[in-house]
This record gives structure tokens, sequence and C-alpha cells, in this order.
């Protein structure tokens, strides 16, 4: 069978962005230079100066949206053709408007020619909410600014020439929105200007807000039917051996793109017009390219950027055949437990760690989610959000973000106890496949002793011989290579000032202490993957990415719930 393949904007469609996006340039710098003088007299003639003005300001708007559409014309999105092709012949008039301009008119009129013969060539679905939202963005900023329009002709209306009636009042504020005199006239010019001004300021931000809020990219919600996780958890208990990072497809913030034949998934979310995958895909190595085509497909389809957040080896190949670059994110710390020991001088922090807090009577306990009491469930619960860094709950790829569901019986926790019986610290192991566990959560009381998270994860791998598991996945290092081959002998001055600014970095997002904090149990590190359409599309994709995992804002989030028979209670 023929790979699927990301399908590549054609060349015309890219030529036609950049053709707009060139026009939109000489929109605004036509807007900005200073007119021929003879035309703009002869323009006055026929419009006021107020139009005028506004007409130019019309026209560095229109420029500015023109640029900012190039994007969304290159991933054929129907909507930036639409707005595109109304801005063009908008430009056109506001061009001999301002000052007879009619060099760059007929520049404008060419544009709107060729986006009328080439509409085939956007066909990307259009989120049909955006449109009604759009109208009331512009209803209401419109509205609000007749509403000032008005009150501003009545606060000066002891300065008006005559004696003119609100009807009159209200066709001056409503002409102005749109950069039009109206009836009222003003014994100071001044007066009229000011009401001119902002009548017309408030036109042009109701018209900017609409097309902005028309042409933000969209979004799906998460559509999980019962039959789908079924068949989910079914792919993995078969194939979740073959990736750390199965287990968390069964995020309730992800949709599941399957294969035509329903062997293999891809578990993805939208996220600012990006469809943000994580993982490799769930199934049979060899069923892998369906889904993948699926997801492109349907990615191509709204003119969403795919994207993939830390897939592996034998994935990221899959993908790289499929039409995406690949590129190194960073590596997953693995410790085969049956070669973990505390044993000898490259263990010796946390053998020292863990002794002492042994000494201090700390005790964990390892034991499944399913051999729980509801009380002890619950009170892992609480401490987990009393613990939590912040009030929010953090992870996309490598989470769960959940915590005491009853979907998840099989989850490993390990729960650390002080000599007074208080619970210190917990942490979350999901399953990875048979006979692996996946870290997912991480807290621990920041009053408790030094060495507490070693302590834990010694536990666990010291357990690990009795509860069957053979492997355990720790923390994601980004970028982990760069810290690494930054301490060898000979690290050239490039690599030395990449160190730096990762260290910069890490002071606000961890990315050293996280590498720190994994090398100590000398694992197995693993490379995990980015891949992408372009490098052009990396700032969305990171943006997207860092709300996902909630390092930046958004709305709505997963956060750890308590069982149901909890919260009746």
């Amino acid at each position: 069978m023929m790979q699927p393949r990301l399908e590549r904007p054609p060349l015309s469609r890219r030529t036609i962005a950049r053709l707009v996006q060139l026009a939109g340039l000489i929109d605004v710098v036509t807007a900005i230079a200073p007119p021929r003088h003879g035309r703009m007299l002869t323009a006055m003639e026929f419009v006021p100066a107020a139009g005028a003005l506004s007409a130019r300001a019309g026209t560095v708007v229109i420029g500015m949206l023109l640029v900012y559409l190039g994007a969304g014309l290159r991933r054929g999105k129907r909507r930036a053709w639409q707005v595109a092709t109304g801005l063009a012949a908008a430009s056109v008039l506001l061009h001999l408007v301002k000052a007879l301009d009619y060099e760059a008119a007929a520049v404008s009129g060419v544009l709107l020619i060729m986006l009328l013969a080439t509409h085939d060539r956007f066909t990307t679905i259009a989120d049909p909410a955006h449109r009604w939202r759009a109208v009331t963005a512009l209803a209401g900023f419109a509205t609000a600014g007749f509403v000032l329009g008005f009150v501003e002709v009545g606060i000066r209306a002891d300065h008006l020439v005559g004696t003119p009636g609100v009807t009159a009042w209200a066709q001056e504020s409503a002409l102005g929105l749109i950069g039009l005199d109206g009836p009222v006239e003003f014994q100071r010019r001044f007066a009229a200007d000011l009401v001119a001004y902002t009548t017309g300021a408030c036109g042009l931000l109701a018209a900017g807000a609409a097309l902005f809020v028309l042409l933000r990219p969209g979004s799906r919600r998460p559509q999980r039917e019962p039959e789908g996780e079924e068949r989910l958890r079914e792919l993995l208990r078969r194939y979740g051996g073959a990736d750390s990072l199965g287990y968390f497809a069964l995020r309730t913030d992800k949709s599941l793109m399957w294969a035509p034949n329903r062997a293999s998934v891809v578990a993805y979310r939208v996220v600012n017009g990006v469809s943000l995958a994580a993982g490799d895909p769930i199934g049979p190595e060899s069923a892998w390219p369906e889904a993948i085509g699926a997801w492109l497909t349907d990615a191509a389809r709204h003119g969403w950027t795919p994207a993939v957040l830390g897939c592996g080896n034998a994935a990221g190949k899959a993908y790289r055949k499929a039409g995406l670059d690949v590129v190194e994110l960073g590596d997953e710390a693995i410790v085969e437990t049956g070669a973990f020991s505390l044993d000898g001088r490259p263990m010796r922090g946390v053998r020292q760690a863990v002794n002492r807090m042994r000494r201090a009577g700390y005790t964990c306990r390892v034991v499944r989610q399913r051999d729980l009491s509801e009380t002890e469930l619950a009170d892992a619960i609480r401490a987990a959000d009393l613990f939590r860094d912040g009030p929010v709950e953090r992870g996309f790829s490598m989470a769960l973000s959940r915590l005491g569901d009853p979907r998840d019986a099989d989850c490993l926790l390990v729960l650390c106890h002080d000599a007074d019986g208080r619970l210190r610290g917990l942490l979350q192991f999901v399953p990875w496949g048979p006979d692996g566990l996946s870290l997912d959560l991480m807290r621990g009381d920041r009053t408790a002793e030094n060495g507490l998270t070693e302590l834990m994860v010694t536990a666990v791998l010291e357990e690990a011989t009795t509860l069957g598991v053979r492997r355990v996945s720790l923390n994601f290092a980004v970028l982990r290579s760069v810290f690494a081959r930054a301490e060898e002998l000979g690290a050239g001055p490039v690599l030395r000032l990449w160190h730096r600014l990762l260290r910069a970095a890490s002071r606000l997002w961890q990315i050293e202490s996280l590498y720190r904090s994994n090398a100590k149990y000398l694992p197995t590190w693993t490379p995990r993957y980015l891949c992408f359409p372009a490098a052009r599309d990396l700032p969305r994709i990171a943006i997207a990415a860092m709300t996902a995992e909630a390092f930046l804002p958004t709305p709505q989030l997963p956060r750890l719930r308590l069982p149901r028979s909890e919260v009746a209670a």
C-alpha cells in the first residue's frame, strides 16, 4: 500500500499567498507615504478631509490584514480567500478615495482578479461558530462607536450650526463609523474632527475585531465515543508496550483519528489551529500509515497545522515518510529495574538521601489503585491537590491529569508517610504494556525532609520485581543532549552558547533540573522527537504545545477529580 503523505500546498497557492502579502505591504506603504498634492486637492473636491484620512487609515488596516491572511491562504482556507477578495475590492476604492492613487488601485485590481480566478484552490472547512461571533463583535463595537459619537454631538449641541434634531445626530454618528461626514455642522472644526476621529476609530476597531474573530483558527471539541474508548483500551492491551506514552491517549481532552479499518489510531488535540498529536500512534506499526494519513487529511481539510510531540524513533520515521520534518526534542529516562541498585559510587547521592529519609521514619507503600480503599484514595487525591505547585494541573503529552478514576484501576501509586503517619508525598505511574510503568504524577510536601523524591522512586524500583515490572519510564528531559555534550571535553562555542541559553530558560521551566533529577538513577536515554510541516510553523506549534501543557493560559483544563462516590458523599 502506498504511504499517505502530507499534502503540500500547491505552488500556485503559495505564490498567491505571497502576492497577497506583497499587495498588503504596498497598501501600507502607499497609505503612509505623502500623497501627490495635485491629486489630493482633486480628491478633496469630492471627498471631505475626514473621509480621505479615514480612507488612508482603512488602507493601512487592509494592508496589514492582507499580510496576516497570507498564512491562511497558504493553507487553503476558504474564509481567508473570501476575506482577502473583499479586502482587495475595498482597497481599490480606498486608494481612489484617499488621493486618486491610480497605480495602487490598479495593483489591488489585479490582485482581485487573480483571487477570483483561483477561487477553486481554497477549499478548507471553516468553523461556522466564528461567523456569528464575528457578527457579534462587529455589532458590539459599532454600537459602542455609534453611542459615543451620538453623545459627543449631544455634548456640543450648543456649538452646532442651526438646530439639527436627534435624527441628524444619529446620522452624523452612523456615517462617521464609515469615515463620512453627516448633516451636522459644527461652529468649530476641532469639534467636528474630534467626532469624526472617534466614530471613525470605532468603525475601524469594529471591522478589525470582526475580521480577527472570523479568521481565528478553528477548533474541535474532543469526541470520545464509548465504542472508540473500548477499542483504544483493547489496542493498548495488545500494543501498549511499544510506547511508554500510549496510556496518555486516554486523556479525555484528546480526540481520536482512526485508520479506516480501525486497526490503529492517532490521539490529538486541536489548539489554536494546530492539530497536536502526542506519542506514537496506537496499534500495530504496519497499520500506522493509514491512521497518520487520516489525521493529516483531516488537518488539511480544516486548515490546521499538524504537529507531533514526543514520538519515538519508529513513529518519527513513519511521520517523516508521511511528509513531516522531524527533529530531536529530548530524551526519556528509562530505568531497567533488573539492573537497578543503590550500591556503587555513582549512586552515592541517591543512597544517602534514601538512608536519611528512612532514618527519619519515612516509609513508602507501593500499591495499585484498585487495592486502595475509598478513604485512602480520597486522601491521596487531597494530598495531590494540596501539594500541587499552583492552581493549574499541567500536562498533555506525558501526563494523565487525573487521579482516582475507576477506569484507571491498574495505575500504580507510591504513598510516602512520615514517622507520624502523615502522607507527605505520592507518585502515580500508568501502565506501559504488561511489564512497564510510566511516571505520570509526582507530588511532595515542600516541608518534608530533603530526599522525598529519591525515596519514592527507589521504593518503586525496588518493588518492581515483585510487581512483575521490568522497566520504568521516569521524566522527560528536553534537549538533554545539549547539557550532556556541553560537559564533555572539547565542546564547541555554539554548543556552549546553546547550553547557556537553556540554563537561562531553566529558571522558568526547570529544563536542567529535570535532566539532573533523572540522571542520578543512571537511566537509559531514549530520544523523543518533534514532527512538523515546515520551520515557519514552529512558533505556532510552540505556542500551541505550551498552551496544551498549561504553561500558557487556557480556558479549560482537566483537574484531578474525586471518584463519583466521594463527590456524592
